[in-house]
């Protein structure tokens, strides 16, 4: 695969940023392009390995190796055809996924692992500006109807590969466009929203319904789409979102994550009607979590004019290296500095809110922390405990809540009669991801918690295949692992 001396003859190499005083000034994509000769060399880095560990890495068991290889050799439409056989949006994993495959790559046991998700970004733009990818419409329909419950990459996905088996798929969304978390949870600088419209296009091309402004089980009850599709499949997202229940979290100015992201979104989107404006412009702004939205929090806080913005992790800093208990190819808990902290946000490790304080005006003004440590001992869990003497007083207008989510809502399960499992999330068999409502499945978030965009596609395309069987007795279509060439 690759070029046989390539991991020696190359650097790793990914796209470079704009500059931080350009990139905040607004909210589109930043990354510079790299040149095609410099994309050729990447791929060929990919090493001869024997056993490509970066297949398991990857939910989606995408074959790397093949279309770095193709990637080498100049061989795009190649390329492109291997990168959809297993995945269907590789426009959303290249640009949103945290890249398992590359911690689990060879090359990465003592060198820079290949540069793996730009290879897959690349690829696929590629092959949208050559006009590769076209709708791919079924040349017969079973007269079987599956109704897709939730827009995002686990419903696009289910639906998608429904679709391909000839049924007529029909997908429900409650907000006024498709793409859920993709849409309204994702900053346009890190995903631009067109690139979901030029899927939709093709999605739509291909027959898939898509009915949005529709909350299945307020607007239209979950047992009439029971009754009127031969199957019906969940794929809502996890949106209970994880409060802090501390002294004055109802102060204005406490802001959960998502409300924030997901109101700029649609004013990014041209939106005007969009209730009480919650702005960072002016202000000091405090992220309480140190995940993904909380990065997503500060880039967008930063674009919007904020004075300075803090970050509280209450785990511990973790290490740019791989933590010894964490060994090769499994997915190490270490270090990540994203673009949005490289804007100038100053985190602080080990560190817990106490409580938030106002104004007479019922206005948040500050809030109180103190640090932390976790205690371990061999065969227990760890304990966090205050380290007395250190709490500080800050200065803040707007916190955000970003501290992740405990499950998703509940009434469609409540009015189907659907099982949950002890971790909030919807009980479904792990051979063919139904529930204990026959006919009824569910995927993603909503079967397996929260979790990210490639594990949610992934759930998606493995729910398709047991659907179909479901209802023809048999399927064509992939399992992980399997490819569908071809699939554009």
């Amino acid at each position: 695969m690759g070029k046989i001396t390539g991991f020696l003859e190359f650097d790793r190499k990914v796209e470079q940023y704009a500059p931080t005083e350009e990139r905040v000034k607004h909210f589109k994509e930043f990354t510079l392009p790299m040149k095609e000769k410099e994309l050729k060399e990447q791929g060929a880095r990919c090493m001869d390995c024997g056993i490509p560990f970066c297949h398991s890495g990857c939910p989606l068991g995408n074959m790397i190796p093949d279309f770095n290889d193709a990637v080498y050799r100049g061989k795009w439409e190649k390329a492109a055809e291997i990168l959809h056989s297993t995945n269907n949006f590789p426009e959303f994993t290249g640009r949103l996924c945290p890249a398992p495959c590359e911690e689990a790559c060879v090359l990465g046991i003592n060198e820079d692992p290949v540069s793996i998700e730009n290879i897959e970004k690349n690829i696929v733009e590629t092959a949208f500006d050559k006009g590769w990818i076209t709708a791919q419409i079924p040349e017969k329909r079973s007269g079987k109807t599956v109704a897709v419950v939730g827009s995002g990459p686990a419903g696009l996905a289910a639906a998608q590969q429904l679709n391909r088996a000839g049924h007529l798929v029909t997908v429900f969304e409650r907000d006024e466009k498709v793409g859920g978390l993709l849409r309204y949870g994702i900053p346009d600088f890190k995903m631009e929203k067109h690139i979901i419209d030029r899927r939709l296009k093709i999605l739509e091309e291909e027959g898939i319904q898509f009915k949005t402004n529709t909350h299945v089980g307020v607007d239209i009850m979950a047992d009439q789409l029971k009754n009127d599709f031969d199957a019906l499949i969940l794929c809502g997202g996890a949106t209970i979102r994880r409060n802090l229940p501390i002294e004055g979290a109802n102060l204005k100015g406490v802001v959960q994550a998502m409300d924030f992201l997901a109101q700029n979104n649609r004013r990014v989107d041209g939106i005007q009607d969009l209730g009480e404006a919650i702005l960072a412009k002016g202000k000091n702004v405090i992220v309480i979590g140190g995940g993904d939205t909380g990065s997503d929090c500060i880039g967008t806080s930063f674009r919007q004019g904020a004075v300075s913005v803090s970050n509280f992790e209450i785990m511990g800093k973790g290490t740019p290296e791989r933590p010894a208990d964490q060994p090769w190819p499994f997915w190490p808990m270490r270090l990540r500095t994203s673009s949005s902290h490289k804007e100038g946000a100053e985190r602080f490790f080990s560190i817990s809110t106490k409580k938030f304080i106002g104004d007479a005006d019922g206005n948040l003004s500050g809030l109180v922390t103190a640090e932390v440590e976790w205690i371990t001992k061999p065969g227990e869990r760890p304990v966090l405990k205050e380290v007395q003497g250190t709490e500080k007083e800050w200065k803040c207008e707007l916190v955000l809540l970003a501290m992740g989510f405990t499950g998703s809502e509940m009434t469609i399960a409540d009015q189907l009669g659907l099982e949950i499992d002890p971790r909030t999330n919807i009980k479904a068999s792990v051979k063919d991801y139904m529930t204990n409502v026959p006919g009824v499945f569910v995927a993603g978030d909503q079967r397996r918690g929260q979790s990210l965009i490639v594990w949610a596609i992934s759930e998606g395309r493995q729910a398709a295949y047991h659907i179909d069987s479901y209802l023809m007795g048999r399927s064509n279509l992939p399992l992980k692992g399997e490819g569908d060439l071809p699939s554009l």
